[in-house]
């Protein structure tokens, strides 16, 4: 059998766990705001419209954080469209989804979701077609307590209080000719900066995050970031980072080693950002906002034509998500954890319905997708500090990526409670793994406290609405310890939990 293994240490810390890593998305785009998390027709609405099934889920799933109204939507958003009596509202054409926006949820309706699902609101600004003063107008309306136009408006559509929003977008994928006001790098880090600094004037701890690259396969990757942050560096404290992934022309092999890439992306903009904080004689360290990320079948999207009518709430890009598509989702958050020093906010596209591990149906019930429940285990067990290990592992050949590790793996501990986590991916598509993890470093004996494994000899099955529990986590038996190491055989296409606890 094929062999794996780790050493754990409690003295090799990367760093703390950042609860916004486990951040979601929630995007005026398909059915994930109409229909997704707002229904006032449904059965199971509450007095706001909001579907209680889908605030049940959220909550479950463990979203800390979730980045609002976009996306490509919001580079022609006019946020002033979504505050006031409904019935005046405009309806809106949103050329990024060639759809009807209603606006009958705005930043108003959506803190009050916020508020109920217990995240924070990471905020993003249109700098698409808009500037500066649009971003102070919103700003106004969301955190000014009293006593100017604009938060008096607030307080008469009935906030009294501020929503104390803190962490802010400085616009979307500014980098990508698809992007309604798409710019220059120069154009970009002109604006991001002068925007920056205008925020800052009205509340100076805000967070800031720059807008850096929508894909490293991007042509401008990494000079868009050096452009950027050469204007901006001063007065931003993030730069963001988006990525999908997908499995091309049956080749499972590369699809599970996408996490390869993820660590490559990240490692590049850090090494970028450090070298421009260098050349600013700059002490302050950039950190990495990986604000969109998930498995999304970009392909099919890109080659679907158009729809013909511009219709309210259309189903768009609503992928099904497999047993393979989870162990992806579940190793990028290994990818995360592990590069927790950098890596301090990130948010998975989206939360319901579109590329979502929440799917609805109007009128209808609410399910769990397979990408659901390596995002939930891993944010209801990760805690404590982020370990720093190497892998002893085989390498197999990937097309895409050459030699990638079999296993990945990351870990966590407590110090409060002395509990240690190991999250763990096994990329084979045919053989199972021995995998051995050495605990001999932590003080008293460590007993398996839980353990999960996601894995099916279907490594394309799914959930449905008929068959919503088609995948699921199991308990994965066979964890055995002996003399502070812990050896356990990872299935092919697998992705596990273990928690050891004193």
């Amino acid at each position: 059998m094929l062999r794996a293994r780790v050493v754990l240490n409690p003295g090799a810390v990367v760093a703390p766990v950042s609860r916004r890593t486990f951040g979601s998305f929630v995007e005026h785009m398909g059915r994930c705001v109409y229909t997704g998390i707002y229904e006032p027709g449904h059965p199971l609405a509450d007095e706001d419209g909001f579907r209680t099934d889908v605030l049940a889920l959220a909550r479950e799933l463990g979203v800390s954080m979730v980045r609002y109204p976009g996306g490509n939507f919001v580079s022609g958003y006019r946020w002033e469209d979504g505050v006031g009596p409904r019935e005046q509202r405009p309806r809106r054409r949103d050329l990024a989804w060639r759809s009807i926006e209603t606006n009958e949820v705005g930043i108003d309706e959506f803190a009050k979701w916020a508020e109920k699902a217990d995240v924070e609101i990471m905020y993003a600004v249109n700098l698409g077609t808009r500037g500066v003063q649009e971003a102070l107008d919103v700003h106004e309306y969301v955190n000014h307590p009293e006593g100017t136009a604009i938060s008096e408006q607030r307080r008469a559509n009935g906030a009294e209080k501020p929503y104390g929003i803190k962490l802010w977008c400085l616009g979307n994928e500014l980098d990508g000719p698809w992007q309604t006001g798409h710019k220059t790098p120069e154009e970009y880090g002109l604006l991001a900066a002068s925007t920056a600094r205008a925020l800052r004037s009205a509340e100076p701890d805000l967070e800031l995050v720059a807008c850096g690259s929508s894909s490293s396969s991007m042509p401008t990757f990494g000079t868009w970031e050096s452009t950027v942050l050469e204007h901006a560096y001063d007065v931003v404290d993030y730069v963001s980072c988006h990525a999908y992934y997908e499995e091309h022309d049956g080749d499972l092999g590369s699809f599970l080693a996408s996490a390869v890439d993820m660590d490559f992306f990240v490692n590049s903009i850090v090494a970028t950002a450090d070298a421009v904080g260098a050349r600013l004689k700059s002490t302050k360290k950039i950190n990495i906002s990986f604000d969109e990320w998930n498995v999304w079948y970009l392909s099919r999207f890109q080659n679907a034509p158009l729809p013909e009518e511009w219709k309210v709430a259309p189903r768009v890009i609503e992928d099904r998500y497999n047993v393979a598509d989870a162990v992806v989702v579940g190793n990028l958050l290994i990818s995360l954890l592990r590069h927790s020093d950098r890596v301090t906010a990130a948010c998975q596209a989206q939360l319901v319905n579109v590329i979502a591990p929440i799917m609805t149906e109007p009128g209808g019930p609410a399910w769990k997708q397979t990408i659901f429940h390596p995002f939930a285990k891993t944010a209801a067990l990760a805690k404590g500090d982020v370990l720093r290990l190497h892998i002893d592992a085989p390498t197999y050949e990937t097309a895409k990526y050459g030699a990638a590790p079999l296993v990945d793996a990351v870990a966590t501990h407590d110090p409060a409670t002395g509990d240690v986590t190991v999250f763990a991916v096994n990329r084979d598509v045919t053989n199972p793994v021995e995998f051995s993890v050495d605990l001999s470093a932590f003080e008293g004996e460590l007993s398996v406290a839980e353990s999960w494994i996601l894995a099916d000899d279907d490594v394309y099955a799914y959930n449905t609405k008929e068959a919503p529990e088609r995948v699921e986590l199991r308990s994965f038996d066979g964890v055995t310890i002996d003399g502070g190491t812990v050896t356990v055989t990872l299935p092919k296409v697998s992705w596990s939990a273990i928690r050891f606890t004193r």
